[in-house]
């Protein structure tokens, strides 16, 4: 798994695209647009989410899960004071659980704490990962 703490999606999508050999003609087709536009694309920290569907679509890969893994890994847990369960307005949006790990993501802390690049303490803190949690993962994972 690559840092994902800067993501740059450009650059993903033209890693995707090499891994997979697509043809830039196929990609030009697909977005009705010019080798420039591609190349421009590759070059973009960003892009509207429109253009990263059909990305996604077009590699048959859910690059919109680099960011929801971003949100599990760097994001702000809510301590102490936010608004509790009964303060928060109904929403007709859909509702995710942020503590739900992939199995990419918990791979991804084994992998940087048995290759010593950091120390358990360290994933606990920058990761903000419940201490109980990554010593059952170790357990379960760990070779």
């Amino acid at each position: 798994m690559e840092n994902l703490k800067d993501i740059h999606i450009g650059f993903f999508i033209r890693q995707s695209t090499i891994e997979y050999k697509i043809d830039s003609s196929r990609i030009c087709n697909f977005f009705k647009c010019t080798d420039a536009d591609v190349e421009q694309m590759f070059r973009s920290a960003s892009l509207d989410t429109r253009i990263l569907l059909k990305w996604s679509k077009l590699l048959d890969y859910d690059f919109f899960r680099l960011y929801s893994h971003h949100l599990i890994l760097y994001s702000p847990t809510k301590t102490g004071n936010s608004r509790s369960t009964r303060d928060k307005p109904c929403t007709k949006l859909p509702q995710f659980r942020k503590n739900i790990y992939t199995r990419e993501i918990i791979e991804h802390i084994i992998e940087v704490i048995s290759s010593n690049q950091m120390t358990k303490e360290q994933v606990i803190n920058e990761y903000r990962i419940p201490r109980t949690t990554l010593h059952k993962w170790l357990q379960k994972y760990r070779i």
